[in-house]
């Protein structure tokens, strides 16, 4: 199950996050030092936001690792279930520009098949 969290594409995004997560609290102890040197209420707002991003982050990223934990591996393979396609139903009765509008759209769509089927050629 932990193997799945193994994987190139994940370990990556395991080292992003934890550069990321460093990445807030020194910009926070940054900012923290230019609020002490006489910076305003910014700086000081900022010296707190930033490892609170950080923490944000990483509770987002937690969230994330255990949806992938809990999915099923399955849902990746393409199924076999056999999907029919039916043909638009072409509504004549009634309105007959909404019926000359809708022939008109399964004709374009006839042709789109058409197009799909020959390669698109």
């Amino acid at each position: 199950m932990w193997t799945r969290l193994l994987t190139p594409r994940w370990v990556l995004l395991h080292l992003l996050v934890a550069a990321l997560f460093v990445a807030t609290f020194f910009l926070g102890y940054w900012q923290l030092t230019k609020a002490e040197n006489g910076g305003g209420a910014v700086n000081w707002s900022y010296a707190l936001q930033w490892p609170l991003y950080g923490v944000m982050g990483l509770w987002f990223y937690v969230r994330m690792v255990r949806e992938e934990l809990h999915r099923d591996p399955d849902e990746d393979e393409p199924g076999n279930a056999v999907v029919l396609y039916q043909r638009p139903r072409i509504d004549t009765s009634g309105d007959p520009e909404l019926a000359a509008y809708n022939a008109y759209l399964a004709e374009l769509n006839e042709r789109a098949l058409g197009q799909r089927s020959t390669g698109g050629r």
